[in-house]
């Protein structure tokens, strides 16, 4: 099966489009892309995108082998001198120039700068009960099938208020000696690079994020990211065979 980041927008991989969108603002200095971690992935890797993206001037390094941190802090360790890091999501290729100034120009005052969008939908937590979805199977109990194996009815246990609740994106863009620190610390469990620094008790700046800066999570999310992008469907040879 193909990777995402592999996926064809307009003619380039999902990859190239979301470095080629930082290589656009003359305030990124040094780009860094964190591949695969086991040594023949990350060689394939490095042959499928090292020449474009050396092009771009974007250094390649491994990932981390089981946890998002440790491809972060591979990377920290590619990131040089930098006074602020930015840390991005790939597989988010369609944030706007706009965004990215909005993040640099709030960093300037700010340690700790996030993108967030309001939520706008009703907010529900939901449980899983022991009965299965449809009620019990008697076709799946003739033939000995295992109940644990059927779906479970889900259902809501409370509605949530959304006030001062949203939705966290990246880039996350950070003073690289408070990142630093964060990464220092014992416990690197975290979803995002902010609750690192959060567990420092430093404080984090949020500005407006897009709803176009989604994540290509599923399939149908690359006919949107080619609709918000205005690029076609791929035709004839997969993409990453040309270049």
């Amino acid at each position: 099966m193909r990777h995402k980041l592999d996926e064809d927008l307009g003619g380039k991989p999902v990859l190239q489009r979301t470095v080629e969108a930082f290589t656009k603002n003359e305030r990124v200095a040094t780009i860094v892309v964190a591949g695969p971690a086991d040594p023949e992935s990350a060689a394939e890797f490095r042959s499928r995108y090292g020449d474009r993206l050396g092009l771009l001037g974007a250094t390649l390094c491994e990932g981390g082998p089981t946890h998002r941190w440790e491809t972060v802090r591979n990377a920290l360790a590619h990131a040089g001198d930098c006074t602020h890091i930015a840390v991005h999501d790939a597989a988010r290729p369609c944030f706007s120039l706009e965004l990215l100034d909005r993040l640099f120009d709030a960093a300037e005052r700010y340690p700790a700068v996030i993108p967030v969008v309001e939520i706008s939908d009703t907010v529900k937590r939901i449980r899983e009960t022991d009965e299965a979805f449809g009620g019990e199977d008697p076709v799946a109990a003739i033939l000995g099938v295992n109940p644990q194996t059927q779906k479970k009815l889900r259902i809501v246990s409370d509605t949530l208020s959304r006030r001062g609740l949203c939705l966290v994106q990246t880039p996350q863009v950070f003073e690289a000696s408070l990142l630093r620190r964060a990464y220092a610390q014992a416990d690197l469990t975290s979803t995002d690079d902010a609750g690192l620094v959060e567990r420092l008790g430093e404080r984090v700046v949020v500005v407006e994020g897009e709803a176009r800066n989604i994540k290509i999570t599923h399939p149908s999310d690359l006919d949107l990211a080619r609709a918000i992008l205005g690029v076609r469907p791929p035709e004839g040879r997969p993409v990453h065979k040309r270049f």
